[in-house]
């Protein structure tokens, strides 16, 4: 499956160690996730190299292309609101995912927009389970090979 991660780049990297680990599971999986870099410790410099609106046009051409997208929502991000507000509006199912020792904004506890789904999660672990368990869900919704759905 073709998987859009988004998380926090300039807002914070607090939970950087919970993206690493749901990157690693997900390749290992064998998806494909375009935006496995995210989770690099060095994302900021890279990002930084590229301008603005390449980078717009290069995650929305991603979030068209993927079959869902998973947040990290743990720390605020604007971008990531974006991210998840524009895949919702397309018709991707969205799963977005926190730290229970974090409140997140209510647009996304309190929305019931039928495509998302929000989870909080103890342990990476925890948060890597609720991934594989909405994937398995939403690869009935997407049969196929996922190159071939967008």
């Amino acid at each position: 499956m073709n998987i859009y991660f988004a998380c926090s780049i300039t807002g914070g990297r607090d939970f950087e160690p919970v993206y690493q680990a749901i990157i690693a599971a997900l390749l290992a999986d064998g998806h494909t996730v375009p935006t496995a870099h995210l989770a690099d410790s060095g994302i900021k410099a890279m990002e930084a190299a590229i301008g603005s609106r390449e980078v717009y046009e290069r995650d929305v051409a991603w979030i068209r292309d993927c079959n869902v997208l998973v947040a990290e929502v743990s720390t605020p991000s604007h971008g990531v609101g974006y991210e998840v507000a524009y895949a919702l509006s397309i018709g991707k199912p969205v799963l977005c995912i926190h730290h229970a020792d974090r409140t997140i904004s209510k647009m996304l506890s309190g929305n019931s927009h039928p495509n998302l789904q929000v989870n909080r999660y103890q342990d990476a672990g925890q948060a890597v389970e609720m991934i594989r368990s909405f994937l398995e869900k939403a690869a009935v919704q997407v049969p196929g090979d996922c190159e071939d759905n967008h």
